[in-house]
Parts: C-alpha cells; structure tokens; sequence
C-alpha cells in the first residue's frame, strides 16, 4: 500500500487524481491551502472505497509548513511514495501590467511550492531509496501564452526542475516526471473569459478540452512505472 501526497487536492484535478488513487487502494494525503471543506468532503468520499486518508493544511510557499506536513506524514504512515506537485494559482496580466506581488504570488505557489516539496519528499525518499515525483506543468510552459507570463514562467521552471532533480535522485532511486495536463474543467480555467476557453479549445486539434479521468488514470499508470524519469508527458491536443 503506497502512501501519495497530492498537493492542491482540493482544485479539480487534485480531486480526481485523489479518487483514481484510492479506488486502487493507495493512502492518500489531501494537502489543501484554503478549501477546507472541499477537502473533507472529497475525504469522505474516499474513506468510502475503504481507503485511508488524511488532510491537511499547509502553505506550500512556506518552506516550513512543507517541512511541517512531510514529517506529519511520515510520523502517521512512515513514508512517502509518491508526491505530486499539483497545487497552482495564476494572475493573468499582460507582461508590462503585472504587478510584482502578482508575479510573486503566482511564482512562489507554483515553483517554490514544488520546490519545497522535491526537497521534503526527497529527504524521506533516499532513506527508503525508492519515490516518485510528478510536477504538474503546462503546455505553456514550452510555447508561452499572451496574458500569462508569470504563470508561463512558473510552468517551464517546473518541467527544468523535474530535469534536473531526475538526474540528481536518480542514483537513490527517484523517479521525477513532469505531465502536461492539458486545457482541463477546473476552478482555474473557469476563471477565463469565455473567448479565452473558446480560443484555447480551438487550438486544441480534436475540438476539445482534456479528460480529468483519462488525465488521471495516466498519472497513476505513470506512477507505477518503475524504469522512467526526467522526461516530460503531454497529454494536450494543441501542438506546440
């Protein structure tokens, strides 16, 4: 039975992946910043599978509050097997119009916040000499996107940091991937305007947005290969 953080498991995605995870049985570890009561109802519905769950609340741009939840973890279950950096946040302004706490909001919950938790996770990782660890990215982070720079940027730092901690974590016998989810229905994209969502599924080459179950079951089956890391997985339709 694997122990797996999900970080931002009260949004869309972080909901779902949490479902799949424990419908195989895995313990699950809901960190949420704000959404409490999201995070306990999604709770409730997997302690209905029979599964194990614990929440927990957390800054993850607090290098401290990260520290706080992965010792928390590994004092309740013993270990982390798998974290993934999902937990992410936007302003979007035109580049010359973002104001620098935007562009630090954005920057320090989506890059420092997966950084924080590479460093925690692999603290327990090399000791058990076996993990995995999946950034949750973007397609924008390889061709940009006009009104996103800061999310844009926090996106391509997120795939050049699963590069670099796969050739680092390796020798222990860590596994660091990056997915690209694609255009998906969650509390973020909702926030577009509707040209903007119109425009985004346009792009898309089947017409369409991405599945948060098909996203889902792949980040699991991801999970559980044994001989890959560093590498990045689109699952977007629009090409870049």
């Amino acid at each position: 039975m694997r122990v797996v953080v999900i970080t931002g498991a009260s949004g869309g995605l972080g909901r779902e992946m949490a479902m799949v995870f424990s419908k195989h049985g895995d313990q699950i570890v809901l960190h949420y910043h704000s959404g409490r009561t999201r995070a306990e109802e999604i709770a409730t519905e997997i302690r209905a599978y029979g599964s194990q769950v614990m929440i927990h609340q957390a800054d993850i741009r607090n290098r401290q509050s990260v520290q706080e939840m992965a010792t928390t973890v590994v004092e309740e279950w013993g270990k982390i097997d798998l974290w993934i950096n999902n937990a992410g946040m936007t302003h979007d302004r035109l580049v010359d119009r973002i104001q620098p706490d935007e562009w630090e909001e954005v920057i320090t919950t989506n890059l420092y916040g997966a950084f924080y938790g590479i460093q925690e996770a692999a603290k327990v990782m090399v000791h058990q000499m076996q993990g995995h660890i999946i950034n949750i990215s973007s397609i924008v982070g390889f061709r940009g996107a006009a009104g996103q720079a800061a999310y844009t940027a926090s996106k391509a730092g997120l795939i050049g940091l699963a590069k670099s901690a796969a050739r680092e974590l390796g020798r222990f016998n860590i596994q660091v991937n990056a997915v690209l989810p694609g255009y998906l229905p969650t509390p973020i994209t909702q926030k577009l305007p509707q040209k903007r969502s119109l425009q985004i599924i346009k792009e898309n080459v089947l017409g369409r947005t991405s599945d948060l179950d098909e996203v889902s079951q792949f980040i699991h089956h991801l999970s559980l290969m044994q001989h890959v890391s560093g590498q990045v997985f689109n699952l977007d339709s629009r090409i870049f």
